[in-house]
């Protein structure tokens, strides 16, 4: 292999699990989500490693080092051979978890400056497209996680409503909108009681499918009276944490 001394770096945080990131280094139809369909991945040093991009072009490998959960190195070129041809330069791949995700480092080696800027923008798109697909995945039941937190704002027993918003939302949960401002579960266990007293009977509900980007869900809702009719309708921004609970809630109204 010709020296490859011209290195691009990049770094982006998944809001997925290590597991759950590493997948798409190991199961091929996973590989070809975020690269496009009939791209395949031998999961072991030596192993193929073929691209096929969504404009027809391929580009392919061979998989150096592959170290469950945390690393993975391919070689990489075009059957073209340009910019450079198959095997020309080197892609390494690091996996860090953290409390915000899964902080995932690339460093591609390539043999020439041109060579590297030619693959900037590639490598800026094609893992924001990664790291979308592999939070879509980690996160699917977004829609079925914002019932059961709309459901806590009828749950009249301090004690269920505590346990349920334990098992939908991490501890240090932020809840924001125009009347609340609380932090921690305990402070929005007491503030949605508190709300009940001043607004009993009223049902929250969910409008629609939950809209998912980079673990950020943006949810619609609306709420009934005791009559049925509609009194409010708005927005709720849910950040999501690796773990599949919720992090953050934002509510807009109106």
């Amino acid at each position: 292999m010709t020296t490859l001394d011209h290195v691009l770096d990049r770094t982006v945080t998944i809001a997925a699990r290590r597991e759950t990131v590493f997948r798409y280094f190991t199961d091929s139809e996973r590989f070809a989500s975020w690269w496009g369909a009939g791209s395949q991945i031998e999961a072991r040093p030596g192993g193929a490693v073929r691209i096929r991009y969504p404009n027809g072009v391929v580009a392919g490998g061979t998989v150096v080092e592959i170290t469950p959960v945390e690393r993975v190195v391919f070689t990489y070129g075009y059957e073209t051979g340009e910019p450079i041809p198959i095997g020309a330069s080197r892609v390494t791949i690091t996996l860090q978890e953290t409390a915000r995700g899964t902080v995932v480092r690339l460093r591609h080696e390539l043999p020439s400056a041109d060579a590297r800027d030619e693959h900037v923008q590639g490598w800026r798109y094609q893992l924001a497209v990664f790291a979308n697909v592999v939070a879509r995945e980690a996160h699917a039941g977004a829609s079925a996680l914002a019932d059961r937190f709309f459901a806590l704002w009828s749950e009249t027993d301090p004690g269920q409503r505590r346990a349920e918003l334990g098992r939908v939302a991490v501890p240090d949960l932020a809840f924001r909108d125009p009347y609340s401002c609380t932090d921690g579960a305990d402070d929005l266990v007491a503030h949605i009681g508190a709300s009940q007293r001043f607004m009993p009977g009223v049902v929250l509900r969910r409008r629609g499918e939950a809209r998912l980007c980079q673990g950020t869900a943006l949810v619609d809702w609306e709420v009934e009276g005791p009559d049925g009719a509609v009194r409010a309708r708005g927005t709720n921004v849910f950040e999501l944490a690796p773990d599949g609970r919720i992090a953050k809630v934002t509510g807009f109204w109106g």
